[in-house]
């Protein structure tokens, strides 16, 4: 048993280690081609916050454990939520744009509404599928939504300065960028398997471990740049990178898992998702209570404490 805790704690290192590694090397890259910091920040670093997630769930498709799939994206959409808006904004109040009010958080709980409304057979109240088809519509979503984030993001509302000032050689920009997605497969395998051996000794399911141990390890490094943006007064970007990465999620992670296979819905995930709504609606509404167009430290609290509260529902069940 301590083995494969080891194993998946090594796993989650890999998998950090290795978005870093890959960020950077591919960064070099790209600056050597001449791209700005904007568009470096709304491809590569966006995709190296969320590689962890996409490796992982990528890995649970090719074994067909979809319980690990959506445990992986539910969770860590309700960690990113709950928890490290929760964290951020207790370190310092987060101020919000106008854009980021009526636009992006509002598109956050729509596609949740929008996987839900995929994932459910209303015919058949055991189970339900994210096909193909229904992944294809997920990616054509995320196509336009990043096209929308390309046309109407300044470079200062990206928040993300990429340091150039000692550029990398070509050997060592192809060394982190292998090296970099080596971690990442590495990794990725290291925690799904360990995660499942675990759960089964323990005979905990595949979703519970998904929702908990894999969520909240994936989500490391949105937790890292999140806190470390509020200690140097740039809550707002915590705040950005969390919803970001709660979109990209969805309309990313949750089609390319399931053009490798189709995904099997559990509709016992139905309350997970009710709880991500729920979480999202009240930070749409925390916009308006208090101090407009800011999440308060007092609506922080209230999202970590529901946090504990629906974690102990689930692991006691």
């Amino acid at each position: 048993m301590f083995f494969d805790i080891s194993l998946v704690v090594l796993g989650f290192v890999l998998l950090i280690s290795g978005a870093d590694a890959l960020v950077k090397g591919a960064s070099a890259l790209a600056k050597k081609l001449n791209m700005s910091d904007l568009a470096i920040g709304l491809t590569i670093v966006a995709f190296g916050t969320s590689a962890p997630e996409l490796v992982v769930s990528s890995v649970a498709s090719l074994n067909e454990q979809s319980d690990l799939i959506l445990g992986n994206v539910i969770g860590s959409n309700n960690f990113n939520l709950f928890v490290i808006l929760g964290v951020v904004a207790l370190i310092k109040p987060i101020s919000v744009q106008k854009g980021m009010v009526w636009i992006e958080i509002p598109v956050s709980l729509a596609v949740v509404v929008v996987l839900y409304v995929l994932s459910n057979s209303f015919f058949d109240n055991e189970i339900g599928i994210v096909t193909r088809l229904d992944a294809i519509i997920l990616l054509v979503l995320f196509v336009g939504f990043m096209f929308y984030v390309y046309k109407g993001l300044s470079t200062e509302a990206a928040g993300i300065e990429i340091q150039s000032s000692n550029p990398l050689s070509n050997l060592m920009m192809t060394l982190f960028v292998v090296l970099g997605l080596g971690g990442l497969i590495l990794g990725g395998h290291l925690v799904v398997t360990s995660a499942t051996d675990i759960a089964l000794s323990f005979g905990v399911s595949d979703k519970v471990i998904g929702l908990t141990i894999v969520a909240a390890g994936t989500s490391l490094p949105e937790l890292v740049t999140s806190v470390v943006a509020a200690t140097k007064n740039n809550a707002d970007i915590a705040l950005g990178n969390v919803i970001g990465s709660n979109i990209f999620n969805i309309l990313l992670i949750v089609p390319v898992s399931a053009l490798i296979h189709p995904i099997i819905y559990n509709t016992s995930f139905n309350l997970d998702m009710y709880i991500l709504l729920g979480g999202s609606l009240f930070l749409f509404i925390a916009m308006f209570s208090g101090q407009a167009k800011r999440l308060d430290r007092w609506e922080a609290l209230i999202l970590l404490l529901g946090f504990i509260i629906y974690t102990g529902y689930m692991v006691s069940k």
